[in-house]
């Protein structure tokens, strides 16, 4: 079984040296490759990349243009449905700006392994939460979260954390009923495909997780308002249908 982590990338080059340290000092003992997308990054994120992890199984897909996260998300599990010809293999995704507590990530692996197809990390289930985060943030992310379990009639408390272990077989089911694993190009791109995934009957498991703000070095790259409007327009069209339809 080989570990896949496909981590979006868009001028996080102040970021990249404590988050090299901490993947490379994870999981030492598997079979890991190291995928990155950069959305167009006008830094030296790509060179960064290519010195830091010279060393390790490491492939970069490059954009021309800024495509959002969705797009690169889609555009890596694509990939690695072309490279992985073993269904037990599994890919782990987070963010690139050291807000994804690594700590965590062996216990979500061994979850994954008790035959779950996707492991999410919740700041709101028992025991998560946020280091630091302005009111108004977590404001407006708690109430998008019941906004969309309502909805959508979901139990899963988080929706749209990157963070998360998935089993390459449910990404491979995601493609063959959906035809596209992720369309969205924003940030509403991991409520799709964690969607696909509940309609899909999936077996997902959250365990909590402390959003660690402290440690970006930058300014979040997502837009408050912007992403609220991809959720309105999410909501608003039938994107998603259940595989029987």
């Amino acid at each position: 079984m080989s570990m896949y982590f496909l981590i979006p990338v868009y001028n996080e080059s102040a970021n990249l040296d404590l988050l090299a340290e901490n993947l490379l000092a994870s999981l030492q003992e598997e079979d890991k490759f190291y995928l990155f997308v950069d959305d167009a990054s006008t830094d030296d994120t790509v060179f960064k990349i290519e010195t830091l992890f010279q060393s390790r199984p490491c492939h970069i897909i490059t954009k021309d243009r800024n495509r959002g996260p969705g797009d690169s998300f889609n555009l890596g599990f694509e990939w690695i449905l072309k490279e992985s010809d073993n269904e037990a293999d599994i890919i782990i995704t987070m963010e690139a700006d050291n807000t994804s507590d690594i700590c965590i990530l062996p216990k979500m692996v061994n979850i994954s392994a008790l035959d779950y197809d996707l492991v999410l990390a919740s700041v709101y289930v028992q025991g998560g939460g946020f280091e630091k985060s302005s009111f108004m943030r977590k404001l407006i992310s708690f109430s998008a979260n019941i906004f969309l379990r309502f909805v959508f009639n979901i139990k899963i408390q988080t929706l749209s954390s990157f963070y998360r272990v998935y089993r390459l077989s449910l990404i491979k089911r995601i493609k063959q009923n959906y035809n596209t694993i992720i369309s969205e190009k924003g940030f509403v791109c991991m409520f799709e495909v964690l969607l696909k995934a509940v309609r899909l009957n999936a077996t997902i498991l959250e365990i909590p997780m402390v959003l660690k703000s402290l440690n970006r070095k930058d300014r979040s790259k997502m837009k408050v308002f912007s992403t609220i409007a991809q959720y309105i327009r999410f909501v608003l069209k039938p994107v998603v249908r259940k595989p029987d339809q």
